[in-house]
């Protein structure tokens, strides 16, 4: 039989995390907090990269392990733990051969924010995620959203060295992974993935641009009190991220 094409962009690359000072870690946890179970014992940032969203997370949770490929993202978390003194109950790992390091049915909530649309194998980094939840534990993970304006990884376009192309994001799929650095899903999309991989669909939801990647100060300020104010988005085309809320059946 002739090999299955490969679904997923040419140019996958690894994802590059956000930086401790962005508006995109307090939004995010504006909008998850909320999901988080009361109390919150351990949870499981998967992708963790720096551990900058991770950090934020162990205000409201007993333990947490940020699990990434990284290890220079990695040395960076254990710089911000260290910092922070807080050794006894957060710890990031390294993703072993796929796998996370951690027994079955240990974590009581699992995280991941824009990491799934990198990974070689969206299935099994899901199931992933399902082994390490306990059963009715939460699942809160993130994609780029495919109707913003922009492709938020860029894409390898001939003659345009320019990688954030306006619209590129909307091109018919076979298009866009043709070109594009990282998958990108519409938010039916995700809920299919996600139930697919055997968690519940509690909700899904969109996140507003947060607008850290406009440079100029008075302009990035004017954008966020107006268009983009707001968390949740109203509209597509004005969030960067597509949430899912689910729980392990």
């Amino acid at each position: 039989m002739p090999a299955t094409e490969d679904p997923s962009p040419r140019h996958l690359a690894a994802g590059k995390p956000a930086d401790q000072d962005q508006l995109i870690l307090k939004r995010r946890l504006r909008l998850i907090r909320p999901l988080l179970p009361t109390p919150c014992g351990h949870l499981v940032d998967f992708g963790c990269g720096n551990g900058a969203q991770s950090l934020l997370l162990a205000e409201y949770c007993a333990r947490v392990t940020g699990v990434d490929i990284n290890p220079d993202f990695l040395a960076a978390f254990a710089r911000g733990i260290a910092a922070g003194g807080l050794g006894e109950r957060i710890a990031g790992v390294p993703l072993a051969g796929g796998q996370i390091p951690l027994a079955d049915a240990t974590a009581d909530v699992v995280t991941s924010f824009t990491v799934l649309e990198h990974v070689p194998d969206e299935q099994a980094a899901l199931a992933e995620m399902y082994r390490v939840l306990k059963p009715g534990g939460r699942l809160i993970i993130s994609v780029p959203n495919r109707w913003w304006i922009f492709e938020t990884h860029g894409c390898d376009l001939p003659l345009l060295p320019w990688n954030r192309v306006p619209l590129v994001s909307w091109w018919p799929k076979v298009w866009h992974d043709r070109w594009a650095r990282a998958r990108i899903y519409r938010l039916r999309e995700i809920k299919e993935l996600v139930g697919g991989a055997g968690f519940h669909i509690e909700a899904g939801f969109r996140m507003t641009a947060p607008m850290d990647m406009i440079g100029n100060p008075f302009l990035r300020r004017l954008v966020r009190a107006t268009l983009f104010r707001s968390d949740r988005a109203a509209f597509p085309v004005q969030a960067t991220e597509n949430f899912v809320f689910a729980t392990r059946k």
